[in-house]
């Protein structure tokens, strides 16, 4: 039996989105540039693509813009913003993903003053820390909606609100990677400016990402070329990717609520047999968590063991996030939560999809159960 439960890393394609794009591959192949029939074909792709992410973030079609992934997304909001915007104060959370705190420390080397707000224990940010590090003029604040090794989910409101009592023109970027097409959300409910999405945490293609902008919001672009995308991020689009994003988009919204359901009740299920079954372990997701990802610290285990035995039986997890998991020493974002350093060593994260099935979760855990056990054993030895 083979269970895939590293959903927070990517996702198996949708079927529909692969036979779709293909076609399109063979049939729609023009330059959406181009003033012709072939290309005008090319254009309604991206148009589909548009209208589809920006129903379901209740936002206009302008104001979604096409990017090669998540990363370049975060990028393009957090550089895109300062170069726009007057101020060098910026706030972001202790346990953002690489792609925001690599940009932030980039910047910092550039005379910006980047503040990290403190999370609890639980991984959720300190609001009353937050609060008072909100400054005038901060100028940007950039965080996740949901974190990627924890599943901890961030009071993106409460932030917005507070950004904008104290500065009303600072920009309030999210990160929303890990929590678009999991549950339903709006751009307006978490008073998002700014807001990074991915095709391929959705079930949809590799290399392609959106990043909304609100309008009005000043926002200059990082990369230079054709003037495609209104100028904001040039380059002949990735058609065939964003066409997929779209449909992936389409149908990850499809009955979301009853699939969010579904994931919670398997989360529960995984999680209280682990804590049945398997004794000197740490649950460090919080109850305030998406309904995808469960992150468990196992005393006196080796995660990397834990994990390549696991494959060994069909069941595929991951230590942490996988962009970060060619990088040494402990997860900065357990660090930041406060968890030991030798329960660190022994963690894995769990994440679903709505492709899940309890069979594979009682597969799963008969499975940990053996090897955590084992490894155990032989750690004592």
């Amino acid at each position: 039996m083979e269970v895939y439960l590293d959903n927070s890393s990517t996702t198996k394609m949708f079927d529909e989105c692969v036979e779709k794009m293909s076609a399109a591959m063979r049939e729609n192949y023009g330059n959406p540039s181009s003033l012709h029939r072939k290309g005008i074909e090319a254009e309604k792709l991206i148009k589909y693509a548009k209208e589809t992410i920006s129903e379901s973030l209740r936002v206009s079609p302008n104001e979604i813009f096409f990017t090669s992934g998540g990363t370049e997304a975060d990028n393009f909001a957090i550089r895109g913003a300062i170069k726009a915007n007057r101020g060098k104060h910026i706030l972001t959370t202790a346990v953002e993903h690489p792609a925001v705190l690599s940009t932030l420390e980039y910047l910092s080397e550039r005379g910006y003053k980047v503040e990290k707000i403190p999370v609890r224990k639980d991984g959720i940010i300190d609001i009353d820390a937050y609060s008072k590090m909100v400054r005038p003029d901060t100028v940007l604040v950039t965080a996740m909606f949901v974190n990627n090794e924890t599943g901890a989910v961030m009071p993106l409101a409460s932030m917005s609100k507070i950004l904008k009592s104290k500065n009303p023109n600072g920009i309030f970027h999210v990160d929303a990677v890990q929590a678009y097409g999991k549950f339903p959300f709006t751009a307006a409910k978490i008073g998002a400016d700014l807001i990074s999405l991915s095709s391929h945490k959705i079930h949809g293609p590799k290399g392609v990402g959106a990043l909304y902008i609100k309008n009005k919001t000043k926002i200059a672009p990082i990369i230079f070329g054709g003037g495609q995308q209104n100028n904001l991020r040039p380059g002949t689009e990735n058609v065939h990717g964003i066409y997929g994003f779209g449909l992936a988009s389409a149908l990850s919204q499809k009955n979301i609520m009853e699939k969010e359901e579904k994931m919670r009740a398997l989360l529960l299920r995984l999680k209280e047999g682990i804590e049945k079954n398997i004794p000197d372990i740490k649950i460090n997701t919080p109850k305030e968590c998406a309904p995808h990802i469960l992150n468990v610290s196992f005393a006196g285990t080796k995660s990397e063991v834990l994990l390549h035995s696991l494959e060994t039986d069909g069941v595929y997890v991951s230590s942490g996030s996988a962009c970060s998991s060619h990088k040494k020493g402990p997860s900065y974002v357990l660090s930041s939560m406060g968890v030991d350093k030798n329960l660190i060593d022994g963690t894995l994260r769990f994440s679903l999809s709505e492709f899940t099935t309890a069979e594979e979760i009682d597969y799963a855990l008969d499975c940990l159960l053996k090897t955590v056990k084992r490894n155990r054993a032989l750690m004592r030895k």
